[in-house]
């Protein structure tokens, strides 16, 4: 049985699920945007990660919403929003947060944390924090 936590999924169009190859790394996300091209901004990138360091990049999703679940622990996210603006919010055991289009974020993490994340995948840059 594949768990998320190394074997991410797609959620495409015509109410699709399909697991994808197992996370590799910074690479792999090239490589899924061109396996789910074909669905655009309406396909999903869901995956599930654990934390035991606060996060040492940010990251942009330019096509759409990013739903940030916590599972346990706790998580402070840092927003640099599109407008100039700037957000903090701490999530724990059941609370969300979301990172809308075109937002960089990052995270730092209290102790040890599980995060579920819903991502539109498609055009997601990187940049050291």
């Amino acid at each position: 049985m594949p768990s998320l936590l190394t074997t991410p999924l797609h959620l495409g169009l015509g109410a699709r699920a399909e697991v994808q190859p197992d996370f590799t790394g910074m690479a792999w996300y090239a490589d899924y945007s061109d396996r789910t091209a074909a669905d655009g901004a309406e396909g999903r990138l869901v995956t599930m990660s654990r934390f035991t360091e606060s996060w040492t990049s940010w990251e942009m999703h330019p096509a759409g919403d990013e739903v940030v679940i916590c599972l346990s622990g706790e998580m402070t996210l840092h927003q640099e929003l599109a407008d100039g603006g700037r957000s903090v919010v701490t999530i724990g055991p059941g609370d969300y947060a979301i990172n809308p289009p075109g937002a960089w974020h990052t995270a730092d993490i209290h102790g040890e944390a599980t995060a579920l994340f819903i991502t539109v995948g498609m055009g997601t840059e990187h940049r050291p924090r």
